[in-house]
């Protein structure tokens, strides 16, 4: 009897990744970028689902963990361009009211440039580090949020060192802004980068929140440095009664 061979193995096993010939003016480590692309399932699932990008599996992930997309739910999208965090969000909070069995909820979205616009989600063009942006974001949600959540990264630099100092910059401006406009017992995830400088950051979430996780959903890819901060039950700014 013929013993099983390997799974792919033999010599008529084929490669099925695509591959990508390195064409005339494109830089090696942009051909790697596209090979990557093609070649990545979350690109070519998000394609097939309608996602504005792959990106839109990490907040499904991290929503499966901690589950603070619920019916009913008010959440602020933070840099939410192209929109793929917003169209979960969507889904998730039923704020187009498709079932009519549980509360509707809304979804906003903030960024520097002009998104496409989203079923179900209000987006607005607004720096969320300008004086009275907290302001405008209750104003539109006629309330506080329930969530605030966020994905920005700052431009690279191709420094790491630099690019870690960056995106912590961004996701302490966000915490404080999520800190302005959420409800008590709200949640307030955001991307960071590893590398060290969170502590002071850390530290004040641990004051505002009953708990405050690292999460790196399977959707980040492995080798990048990011992750996710979770913090869940605001229990207001530090300092306030």
């Amino acid at each position: 009897m013929k013993k099983p061979g390997k799974p792919n193995s033999g010599r008529g096993r084929r490669d099925l990744r695509v591959r990508v010939k390195t064409a005339k003016g494109r830089k090696l480590s942009s051909t790697r970028w596209l090979e990557r692309q093609l070649n990545d399932p979350y690109v070519q699932r998000a394609k097939a689902e309608g996602y504005r990008g792959r990106a839109a599996y990490k907040i499904i992930e991290i929503d499966d963990r901690f589950g603070f997309l619920k019916p009913g739910a008010r959440v602020v999208d933070l840099g939410c361009a192209p929109g793929g965090w917003c169209q979960v969000a969507v889904a998730r909070v039923n704020s187009l009211g498709q079932n009519r069995k549980k509360p509707k909820g809304t979804v906003l979205g903030v960024d520097l440039q002009e998104v496409d616009p989203i079923p179900g989600a209000e987006i607005h063009v607004l720096d969320f580090l300008d004086e009275g942006a907290d302001e405008k974001v209750r104003q539109w949600l006629d309330g506080s949020a329930d969530a605030v959540i966020s994905d920005m990264a700052a431009k690279s630099s191709g420094h790491a060192g630099t690019d870690h100092l960056r995106i912590m910059g961004l996701c302490e401006a966000a915490a404080e802004f999520a800190m302005d406009v959420l409800e008590p017992g709200g949640t307030f995830v955001a991307k960071v980068l590893a590398g060290g400088a969170e502590a002071n950051l850390i530290r004040r979430l641990n004051l505002a929140f009953a708990k405050v996780v690292h999460f790196k959903p399977p959707a980040s890819r492995s080798d990048s440095s990011e992750k996710f901060l979770v913090a869940t039950g605001f229990r207001g700014r530090p300092g306030e009664e």
